[in-house]
């Protein structure tokens, strides 16, 4: 019997095919998607949860018609005579999604009820 050298070494060289590269990609992609998908589902709703607990507690508010001539800043001094105009109007802009501080006549806002 003939020993083979302790030094000889035989290499396998692993060869990938186009289908089998594809096949591999396809099974690295899927935790990705996995986790995009997750966090697109999940991390909408924890985004809203976090705003919810931040503020302690749901926000009840009231809902005001605007009359013709009114403007935020006279509807915030009427709802709330003692605070500052401009943190109410910040809190009724923010709470009804405003692009700006303008409202129009017979528009419906949401005013929180804390004033």
């Amino acid at each position: 019997m003939t020993a083979l050298p302790a030094t000889a070494s035989h290499t396998v060289r692993l060869r990938l095919t186009r289908r089998g590269r594809v096949v591999l990609a396809a099974l690295a992609s899927i935790p990705v998607v996995a986790g995009v998908t997750a966090m697109a589902l999940f991390g909408a709703n924890s985004a809203v949860a976090d705003g919810v607990a931040s503020s302690g507690a749901t926000q009840a508010f009231d809902y005001v018609t605007v009359q013709a001539g009114e403007t935020l800043w006279g509807l915030a001094e009427e709802i709330a005579p003692s605070a500052d105009p401009r943190e109410v109007i910040a809190d009724i802009v923010s709470l009804n999604q405003l692009p700006s501080a303008e409202v129009q006549p017979g528009q419906k806002l949401a005013v929180p009820s804390e004033y």
